[in-house]
């Protein structure tokens, strides 16, 4: 089976996103006065210091860190499991879902009674774990899981509806969901063979 519409669109601009990140080779990069930069954390570290009138890290660099370490927590034990639940299947699919869950718990907990991580405003940590709003839905509906649960997570399911309306974040920025589906069902079925042998759970 051919790669759908999307995964052409997508695969259409390898070449310069391997031109301006030759070591991974892939979106997001950020090129400001000819220079890249890639990797989202470090994207936005790096706005952070360049535009200053709206910081996305807190100020106090004990908060800073705790953004840091939680970013990194989301990472690794969300971002990479939601994902690998996609491209694996039985018990490895399975332990990878709990995993992701297990995060969303401890999330849940930090993010109780707060409209975003931040506070009011939309900050670094919104950002990083963004991909819960739009991206894990479409995940859990390729693979047939269910991580997210709005009745398990209330204040998540929360920040989520304010994250994903935001008038920074909606509209034309976003992806249609179908095209996002047909990628991601193209992609699981590339990486599944490699992923069944290469990722332990």
């Amino acid at each position: 089976m051919g790669r759908p519409e999307p995964a052409r669109r997508y695969i259409q601009q390898e070449p310069s996103a391997f031109e301006v990140n030759p070591v991974y080779g892939k979106v997001p990069v950020l090129i400001h006065h000819g220079n890249p930069l890639s990797e989202s954390s470090i994207i936005l570290e790096y706005i952070d210091q360049i535009w200053k009138n709206n910081p996305l890290l807190p100020r106090d660099p004990y908060q800073r860190a705790q953004a840091r370490f939680w970013a990194k927590v989301v990472e690794e034990k969300l971002l990479y499991p939601g994902w690998h639940a996609v491209c694996l299947e039985g018990e490895k699919q399975g332990r990878a879902v709990k995993v992701a869950i297990q995060t969303l718990e401890k999330i849940e907990e930090m993010l109780k009674g707060k409209r975003f991580f931040g506070g009011d405003k939309i900050g670094f940590l919104d950002l990083i774990i963004g991909f819960v709003s739009y991206m894990l839905p479409v995940w859990e509906e390729v693979a047939s899981v269910k991580i997210f649960d709005p009745l398990k997570f209330p204040s998540i399911a929360a920040w989520k509806n304010n994250f994903i309306n935001h008038d920074v974040i909606k509209g034309e920025y976003l992806p249609s969901r179908a095209d996002m589906i047909s990628y991601f069902q193209w992609r699981s079925r590339e990486l599944m063979p490699k992923y069944a042998s290469s990722l332990h759970y």
